[in-house]
C-alpha cells in the first residue's frame, strides 16, 4: 500500500479517525487518573503514542500546524514514556 493512498484512506475517513484518536486519547488520561500508580504505565504510553500519531497524520492532512505541533509533541513525549515505562532507560 503507498503512502498515497493511506493518506487517500486517512482523508476520506478523517472525522472517524479523529474521534478515535481523541477517544483513545479520553481512555488512556482516565485510565492513569482512575487507577494512579496501578496504571499499566506501558500499555497506557504505547496507547497515548498511537492516538498521538493518529491525530498527527490528520493534522498534517489538513495542515493545522498548531494541531500538528501537539501531536507530534506527544508523539515524542509518547517514545520516551515507552523508553521508560519498559525499562530501557534504567540508567539514565
Amino acid at each position: 500500500m503507498t503512502i498515497k493512498m493511506v493518506n487517500g484512506f486517512v482523508l476520506r475517513n478523517i472525522r472517524l479517525i479523529e474521534m478515535i484518536g481523541v477517544l483513545m486519547r479520553i481512555i488512556s488520561f482516565t485510565l492513569v487518573s482512575w487507577l494512579g500508580p496501578a496504571s499499566p504505565f506501558l500499555f497506557v504510553w504505547i496507547f497515548n503514542t498511537v492516538d498521538a500519531i493518529l491525530l498527527s497524520w490528520c493534522s498534517i492532512l489538513k495542515r493545522d500546524q498548531a494541531y500538528t505541533l501537539l501531536n507530534v509533541f506527544w508523539v515524542i513525549v509518547g517514545g520516551m514514556g515507552i523508553v521508560r515505562a519498559s525499562g530501557f532507560a534504567h540508567g539514565f
